[in-house]
């Protein structure tokens, strides 16, 4: 039996011993983002087994209607025919009693992949579960939410595999459509991507508003764009256009957008050397210098006092479009005063 070690694993990691046949006895894949648990426990489905083999080698359940014993005697069955067996748990953090598991991590079947998926959070690493799961062998990987500002570098990532490219002001204004969710943003980049020709393999603004319907001009992107500029009269008529047009620009999925820059823009007001763009960069986990240069420009429009005031308006715009303290004031009025607010 190989050496025990506990290995925390990135997603990259993962793909790469599984694309190279490494399968490992034990996966525990846990956290707030189900995308990446999706994609590595389908390739270990689609790929762990050739399709002639599944019948009798592979199980897949669920937390909610199997107990740890039923799993553990999945588990312990020989294979036949075939190089291993697979086990998929899904939605384990419905499992109640896992004792049977914490027993079987100290002495897993080689010849099984047993396959944990725990979504929407972690596993509590003080408790014993974890422990055990830790010194068995098994790889443990959390998949996080990815913050917003990621969401432009995912898309690129992810188009990159595809052979194609997008532009960045595309790439923003899918990430503020769509927002966080990886698996409805990557399906609606693979929708993008069959409208190409063969030879055009590059996203433009220009494209996305065909086919996804975000006007170029007149979206959360360009709004936080006027912001950051303090440009009054072009925020005042994206605003307009959003109460004409309702569908696309939403307070909900802008609220997030403008409350990330200007925390960032507050840390960057006392960073040192903040100045100077790949210093700047740096503090703020941005991906280049050129990133950096909307908090340049910030900087030298908001002092470091009204952006704390900015922060606190934000605050209190997004408790009063839940209904806090509001009683009747509309979303579209809410988003009005808050941009009056930060523009004066």
């Amino acid at each position: 039996m190989p050496e025990k070690k506990n290995v925390s694993a990135t997603y990259e990691q993962i793909m790469r011993d599984l694309n190279a046949g490494k399968f490992s006895p034990i996966y525990i894949l846990m956290g707030e983002e189900s995308y990446y648990i999706d994609k590595i426990t389908d390739y270990i489905v689609e790929h762990g087994l050739q399709p002639a083999e599944r019948d009798f080698n592979q199980s897949i359940v669920f937390g909610t209607d199997v107990s740890a014993a039923q799993v553990v005697d999945l588990a312990k069955g020989f294979p036949m025919m075939a190089a291993r067996r697979i086990v998929v748990v899904r939605e384990f953090q419905n499992m109640k009693n896992t004792e049977a598991l914490e027993n079987y991590f100290k002495h897993p079947a080689i010849s099984t992949t047993l396959v944990l998926c725990y979504k929407n959070g972690t596993i509590d690493k003080r408790k014993k579960f974890f422990t055990i799961a830790q010194g068995s062998g098994a790889v443990i990987f959390e998949s996080k939410k990815l913050y917003d500002r990621e969401l432009p570098g995912f898309i690129e990532g992810y188009l990159r595999q595809q052979q194609a490219t997008i532009e960045y002001k595309a790439a923003q204004m899918m990430a503020e459509f769509v927002g966080a969710d990886l698996s409805r943003l990557t399906s609606e980049l693979d929708k993008l991507l069959l409208s190409f020709s063969t030879s055009q393999r590059r996203i433009t603004p220009e494209l996305v508003e065909k086919e996804v319907g975000i006007s170029k001009d007149f979206n959360a992107f360009e709004l936080r764009n006027a912001i950051v500029n303090r440009d009054v009269f072009k925020a005042n008529l994206i605003i307009k256009y959003f109460d004409k047009n309702p569908k696309s620009g939403s307070l909900f999925a802008f609220l997030p957008m403008l409350f990330s820059y200007f925390e960032n823009l507050m840390i960057a007001h006392y960073t040192p050397n903040r100045t100077n763009e790949n210093s700047l960069a740096q503090a703020l986990e941005l991906r280049s210098g050129w990133a950096a240069r909307d908090y340049l420009r910030g900087m030298q429009n908001y002092s470091a006092m009204k952006t704390l005031q900015i922060i606190s308006k934000v605050r209190e715009i997004d408790a009063k479009s839940k209904g806090i303290n509001n009683p009747n004031t509309e979303v579209g009025e809410l988003m009005k005063e808050l941009i009056f607010f930060i523009l004066h």
